[in-house]
């Protein structure tokens, strides 16, 4: 911000914003993205697993990458023996513990207590042929007879109707879960994002990036009033709502990845009621 003081800058009633062309780090891998499922979609094509709060993160058959691009280097005991083939699937320290496995997965040298805390929790073989189906019963059969606790398929089962599927997502969310996943039995894996793989939870959210802010008034005066954030397909928008008053005197800084929570779509495919949800340093 050329040598200007972030508050004093944002007390001017400026706005920075990123260009939509800027680069973000890393090289992050090609994987599979989840659309939101909608009540009446055929539930008996799909798989279901619970949602996994965790870093999604891609084993390429001898590192471990997150879905941003970072290298995450956990102890070669956690990874030894895992087979030399690609594995999609989340580092995950249990129901409610996001911030705590993100923690643990973009440090190099966490330890091995934290490390001991943290599960690879297997859902799909990006490079195995065939459709899901097929995919998950050769991922079954690779870990099965795989002699470490660290790495484990997601357990997948399937339901027969849409009061079925939302008891299902309430047992989870009840129990300190954030929801479902569904999977198409019969697709490929195709590295976009597609009905194939949908999220069920019990409130719309996603992704996306901070490109400036937007001054605060009011009580608020001096302090960041709202996000300027722009999605991965190039929707801009501002998110006031959710940011702490901490957050509002650190926020989140331009170029890095939030999540955010929404109430449907608008006519235009803009979210309605934008909210702050939480910051995304996994995501690069």
């Amino acid at each position: 911000m050329g040598g200007i003081d972030r508050r004093a800058w944002l007390t001017m009633g400026a706005v920075a914003l990123l260009p939509s062309t800027a680069a973000t780090a890393g090289a992050p891998p090609a994987l599979m993205l989840a659309n939101v499922y909608r009540r009446g979609m055929p539930l008996g094509d799909y798989w279901v697993s619970e949602k996994m709060d965790g870093v999604r993160s891609w084993w390429d058959g001898k590192r471990l990458w997150t879905r941003g691009g970072e290298q995450v280097f956990a102890p070669a005991w956690f990874t030894a023996g895992w087979p030399a083939v690609p594995m999609d699937g989340e580092l995950w320290a249990g129901r409610g513990q996001f911030q705590k496995a993100v923690s643990i997965a973009r440090q190099q040298a966490a330890g091995d207590d934290a490390w001991r805390t943290m599960r690879f929790m297997v859902f799909d073989l990006p490079a195995q042929a065939g459709i899901f189906t097929e995919r998950l019963s050769v991922l079954n059969g690779l870990l099965s007879k795989l002699d470490s606790p660290w790495a484990r398929a997601v357990t997948q089962s399937r339901v027969a109707s849409h009061a079925a599927l939302m008891e299902m997502m309430h047992n989870v969310v009840q129990g300190g879960g954030e929801g479902l996943v569904l999977h198409r039995g019969d697709s490929l894996y195709r590295a976009e994002r597609s009905d194939d793989l949908l999220k069920v939870k019990p409130y719309d959210d996603a992704d996306a990036r901070v490109i400036g802010y937007l001054p605060g008034k009011g009580k608020y005066a001096g302090l960041t009033g709202a996000l300027q954030v722009e999605t991965s397909e190039g929707q801009r928008f501002r998110i006031g709502s959710g940011l702490t008053d901490a957050q509002r005197r650190q926020p989140p800084a331009i170029g890095h990845w939030i999540s955010y929570r929404y109430r449907g779509r608008t006519d235009s495919g803009m979210p309605r009621f934008p909210t702050f949800l939480r910051e995304r340093p996994d995501l690069g």
